[in-house]
């Protein structure tokens, strides 16, 4: 009977700190007042409809970019009604060069199933996505 009376509280009390443990993981955690690196809705946000890379090879009708989301390398067809914009002013094709990171507004021509640059952002793009 001593042992039943010494093991009883030590497993009342080991139910409880379990219980207690499993409540505080059904919690949501505290959100922190200030994000550690900003608001990622206010830049995030604009920059998830754009196709990102590094361009690996140019010429007036097509580049090539590397690091893009398919993880292969793939080919972007550029036309006379591409814009291009470098650091928030309007560019030119000449100015675009190997190695630059780029973010694309593309559409896919429908017959070939081609990737068409409509606008090709670089450099410093935050003041110039929705232009």
């Amino acid at each position: 009977m001593g042992h039943c009376a010494t093991l009883l509280p030590a497993f009342l009390a080991m139910v409880f700190m379990i219980s207690v443990s499993a409540q505080a993981q059904t919690r949501e955690p505290r959100k922190p007042e200030t994000a550690r690196f900003g608001n990622p809705t206010t830049i995030a946000r604009q920059l998830q409809d754009l196709f990102y890379g590094v361009i690996k090879s140019l010429d007036k009708n097509e580049m090539v970019l590397e690091k893009t989301k398919f993880g292969l390398d793939q080919t972007i067809k550029l036309n006379e009604k591409t814009k291009y914009i470098l650091d928030g002013e309007p560019s030119t094709f000449d100015r675009l060069k190997v190695g630059d990171q780029v973010w694309l507004q593309i559409k896919t021509d429908k017959k070939t199933g081609d990737m068409i640059a409509e606008k090709v952002l670089s450099g410093v793009i935050a003041p110039t996505i929705r232009k």
